[in-house]
């Protein structure tokens, strides 16, 4: 079975364009690691005021350096650092640390079906602005829980389903995410395409009341559509090619989202 089982390059929480669920059903293995450059950029034309569509674009773009490690066989640690610039506006965004734990796993003639829990935490590391349609954040911090369910077949092929809760503190409202994600890991060939969702419980909406408005506050939901096509050039490096589209949701843009990481395992 040529699954890539040290496989762990997504890109994860650039901004809610570029997620596509905050771990994996991908484990590096005891001793193993990556380090992910990567650099994109977003190009809306339209924004969700609430859920009605308005012709309202901007340009963001983003370095984002993720590292992730195998505590032992079936626990794993990554995190994530991401520096954005959303017209005039640029900083560094929220460092992100994720634990992921695989619980159960369960051997067939056709596979493996696996189960892992995660947590982590996500926070500002700067006082970036909040207050117009350039913010990088919501200068939030979160406390995030996930379950994870990933099969794998013989094959190569894999399907795997995650959800939870995000918990955020100050005005900000929690949310529930949804990814689901499918696709091929070879020896040296990796795709995926996913659909990713998110559901804000509460918050106000852009241009409603009251006013002035605290940005913090919006609630955002989304649905993304989106893939990643991975190539590995030899045992230590790799690249990554990531598309996505947000094409429905509230307070928040419509548009592609495009990005290239390079990949090195330790």
């Amino acid at each position: 079975m040529k699954i890539l089982v040290s496989l762990t390059f997504s890109l994860f929480i650039f901004s809610n364009s570029f997620s596509q669920g905050k771990i994996d059903g991908f484990y590096k293995g005891r001793g193993k690691g990556s380090v992910v450059l990567g650099v994109g950029f977003e190009d809306p034309k339209s924004y969700f005021v609430g859920t009605e569509r308005i012709d309202l674009g901007r340009n963001l773009y983003y370095i984002n350096l993720y590292a992730t490690y195998g505590i032992t066989d079936n626990l794993d640690i990554n995190t994530s650092l991401p520096y954005l610039r959303s017209d005039n506006e640029s900083d560094f965004q929220d460092i992100s640390v994720m634990l992921k734990y695989r619980f159960f796993q369960s051997a067939s003639e056709n596979g493996n079906l696996e189960f892992s829990l995660g947590t982590g935490l996500s926070t500002p590391i700067s006082n970036y602005n909040i207050g117009g349609l350039n913010d990088i954040g919501q200068q939030a911090t979160i406390i995030e829980t996930r379950a994870v369910a990933h099969y794998k077949w013989n094959s190569g092929w894999f399907a795997t389903l995650q959800s939870g809760f995000s918990f955020k503190f100050e005005e900000t409202p929690n949310s529930l995410p949804i990814t689901f994600k499918t696709g091929k890991a070879l020896s040296v060939w990796y795709y995926d395409v996913f659909y990713d969702y998110q559901y804000s419980f509460g918050g106000i909406d852009y241009r409603g009341t009251p006013r002035p408005q605290n940005f913090s506050a919006l609630g955002v939901d989304y649905h993304k559509v989106g893939g990643t096509l991975y190539r590995s050039f030899s045992k230590n490096f790799g690249s990554a090619l990531n598309l996505s589209y947000i094409f429905g949701g509230r307070n928040t843009f419509q548009g592609f989202a495009y990005g290239l990481s390079i990949v090195y395992n330790l």
